[in-house]
């Protein structure tokens, strides 16, 4: 009998200290877990870039974040922000030509570029536009794309295009 006892009072005596050790092991403040995700990292730069020459709309021609550099839209005006004449095809073009200005003066390139959105005033005329379009891209890296038919752009434009480019 004196066995059991003893028995049942060092059971008691571990349980009673396994709890204490546990509770006192909840009442530490921990120390944060370090973490690999970016969620603790500093927020990438964000910079807002425009044009050498002033601009009477009112945002950015492109903002860079991290290495990613997201273009406004570009129409296909020339120096003097007029509508270039000739079409769908020489608005594409000129259009094109705009946005590889904007990457270049920026740190990037037309081979750099991963997502583009075409907006259309007419969406019948999406195969004349990526006739001169596809010339500007490798057959092997033609970006992500969108083509969208909107019922107006600005100027009377006949073809507006974003982009997103790495830098």
């Amino acid at each position: 009998m004196r066995t059991a006892s003893r028995l049942i009072t060092i059971l008691c005596f571990s349980l009673l200290f396994t709890f204490v050790a546990q509770a006192q092991q909840r009442s530490k403040p921990r120390r944060p877990v370090r973490s690999t995700g970016r969620s603790t990292a500093t927020p990438p730069r964000v910079e807002y870039l425009s044009s050498p020459r002033p601009r009477p709309a009112p945002f950015s021609d492109a903002v860079r974040v991290g290495h990613m550099l997201y273009l406004s839209g570009q129409l296909g005006t020339d120096s003097s922000s007029a509508l270039v004449t000739g079409g769908i095809k020489a608005e594409t073009k000129q259009t094109m030509e705009n946005i590889r200005r904007v990457l270049e003066r920026n740190g990037s390139s037309l081979d750099r570029v991963v997502k583009c959105t075409v907006m259309l005033a007419d969406i019948g005329e999406r195969n004349a536009m990526n006739e001169v379009y596809v010339t500007y891209f490798a057959k092997d890296r033609l970006p992500a794309r969108s083509a969208l038919g909107v019922s107006g752009l600005v100027l009377g434009a006949r073809v507006e295009i974003e982009c997103w480019a790495t830098i």
